[in-house]
């Protein structure tokens, strides 16, 4: 039996989509209680100060067998910024830095892992003060374990870096005050949902 071209190249197509399996991973829920989202910008060209923000929430998608489909969705509410200083968090709140009333709320949305083992490179969008531009970090699985309620908990260790000027917050970058360059370092723990 002589097939024509167009059933061949639709069995083709069939047995191509039935051939690929189908990978999803389980979704995790961040746990802010026991998280932290920290970052570090130079003061002066001398020490590296540190802040973090308490409020954030978040979602990872990870699977163990295929950690190049990791998805990670995570929003952080810019008035949560803490550097145990009222008057510098204020200042930080201010429209010099973060301007938390017109913009509430940072994002940050995963567009590209590539994984070696647990370590993974991940690339992704950063939305803050109504600017989107890449980001990229590297963030390693530190190990899994059960909670007190039987629950499946998985945690995550990232460190990166950006040019906080790329978004607009240029307030102290001419004079050396404060460095472009600001350190991040995440460290989260994820329930399954």
């Amino acid at each position: 039996m002589i097939l024509s071209h167009r059933l061949k190249a639709l069995l083709l197509a069939v047995f191509a989509m039935v051939s690929v399996p189908v990978v999803s991973g389980d979704t995790y829920d961040i746990d802010p209680y026991h998280s932290s989202v920290l970052f570090a910008a130079q003061h002066f060209g001398a020490g590296w100060n540190y802040g973090r923000f308490n409020e954030f929430e978040g979602t990872i998608e990870y699977d163990a067998s295929n950690p190049a489909a990791t998805k990670i969705n995570v929003t952080i509410k810019a008035g949560s910024i803490d550097t145990a200083n009222a008057k510098r968090d204020k200042h930080l709140r201010s429209p010099d830095f973060f301007n938390a009333a017109q913009f509430p709320k940072i994002t940050f949305k995963s567009t590209k892992v590539e994984a070696k083992g647990d370590v993974m490179h991940v690339t992704g969008e950063l939305t803050m003060l109504g600017k989107s531009n890449p980001v990229s970090f590297k963030l390693t699985k530190t190990g899994e374990g059960k909670g007190m309620q039987g629950e499946t908990l998985v945690g995550f260790h990232g460190e990166g870096s950006l040019k906080r000027g790329e978004f607009g917050m240029n307030y102290g970058i001419a004079k050396g005050a404060l460095s472009d360059e600001v350190k991040l370092v995440i460290s989260v723990e994820t329930v399954k949902k």
